[in-house]
């Protein structure tokens, strides 16, 4: 997602967010209960309920040669990623740096973060956790009109972390690595559709085409993006590795 407004005097960022299907990676979906398996929402044929949310897979820093580099507003923060590529903020980095610029996310906020992270050890890292290991059952035989296939079931771990009292919640998925062997926990920071502005109230209504609305960070909810940020650094080592390295460039800002 990319910023479209940034005010310094009351110390808030929109960040737009795309409504309708295809655009980057957030997706509407909708659900019932926050433990429930969402559903696609097709926006421009099904009008916003209050059952629908924002899934945001959402991102802290973008490769230099990566398209995407033209969204953030800091192209020139540049580090060496854990993947030995050069980088720069983006999104959530990028929404902490502005905080922390404005001094509301204070430099003992980072430090902790920091020292925590510095203290893991290898067995603490989601995707080596052996409890959150991906289960599949043992195939049985099973005939489909007519057709004998092998039948198994694949589960994969689900966490949820609710932030406080707000319906802003974060989900990791843990799942095989699409390239390579082995698995990677991958994160979504969602939240109902009624934490996004519109010149036009969103529910009751469709999506127009490459319609945006607008999700406001300021003081009351910015602690969404820093306890994200710890909780990258726990994914892996490469994340950890990523979000030190991340944490050290805002503090010399």
């Amino acid at each position: 997602m990319w910023i479209n407004k940034i005010d310094d005097i009351n110390n808030t960022l929109s960040i737009s967010i795309p409504l309708t299907k295809g655009m980057d990676k957030t997706r509407i979906k909708k659900r019932s209960f926050f433990n429930e398996y969402g559903l696609p929402v097709a926006t421009k044929t099904e009008p916003f309920t209050l059952s629908c949310y924002v899934e945001w897979q959402i991102g802290f820093d973008v490769v230099v040669d990566d398209d995407r580099i033209s969204r953030t507003t800091i192209k020139d923060a540049f580090f060496k990623g854990a993947n030995g590529k050069e980088k720069t903020f983006y999104e959530l980095s990028e929404y902490i740096f502005y905080f922390y610029k404005w001094n509301i996310i204070k430099k003992n906020d980072l430090l902790d973060i920091k020292e925590f992270l510095n203290n893991l050890k290898t067995s603490d890292f989601l995707d080596n956790n052996t409890d959150l290991s991906i289960e599949r059952s043992h195939p049985i035989e099973k005939n489909i009109l007519g057709i004998n296939f092998h039948f198994t079931q694949v589960k994969y771990p689900l966490l949820i972390y609710k932030f406080g009292k707000y319906e802003i919640l974060t989900e990791i998925v843990i799942k095989e690595k699409q390239y390579a062997i082995g698995t990677q926990p991958m994160l979504y920071l969602c939240f109902p559709i009624t934490e996004l502005q519109s010149d036009v109230i969103l529910l009751g209504r469709t999506a127009k085409t490459k319609e945006t609305a607008d999700f406001i960070i300021d003081a009351n909810n910015i602690f969404v993006f820093v306890e994200m940020l710890k909780i990258f650094g726990i994914l892996s080592i490469n994340h950890n590795k990523d979000i030190i390295t991340i944490i050290d460039k805002l503090l010399i800002y």
